[in-house]
């Protein structure tokens, strides 16, 4: 991990940066808040109050988060859209191209795919699944139960 809470993934010769943790660090931030201030010497009727908005603080910081990494996502989702959008291309080409460069561009096209996909799964990380409790045999079940 780099210190811009970037984490460099290696995907065959790609190198793809992915944005990681500022969810995690974020929570836990406001974790550690919620125990210094609550450890404070307060009179009870305060202590509940500050305990209360605190939660609430956490709740509403971790589903800001969420919005964020599904919005993230989404832009990553859009431009694999695009991208497809250009690959539509390749079916008007034949192996006889004189114009060689061409394959090329395709292929970095593929390769765009490629790491907008590593970073939209990345971000789709970053929101806090529902816990799965079943056998790993039995995970694409569970899978097509979230989806509904």
């Amino acid at each position: 991990m780099r210190q811009d809470n970037t984490v460099v993934m290696r995907s065959g010769k790609e190198t793809v940066m992915v944005e990681q943790g500022r969810t995690c660090e974020t929570l836990d931030m406001i974790a550690r808040l919620q125990v210094v201030l609550t450890r404070a010497d307060l009179d009870c009727s305060c202590r509940e109050l500050l305990s209360g908005a605190l939660e609430r603080f956490s709740d509403f910081e971790a589903q800001r988060l969420s919005r964020r990494s599904l919005l993230r996502a989404r832009d990553h989702k859009d431009r694999i859209a695009a991208i497809l959008a250009l690959l539509s291309e390749l079916n008007q080409l034949t192996e006889n191209e004189k114009d060689r460069t061409v394959f090329v561009e395709m292929a970095l096209l593929f390769d765009e795919i490629g790491q907008s996909a590593v970073a939209g799964a990345a971000a789709l990380r970053d929101i806090d699944p529902p816990k799965v409790t079943c056998p790993r045999d039995e995970l694409p079940c569970a899978v097509s139960v979230l989806r509904r």
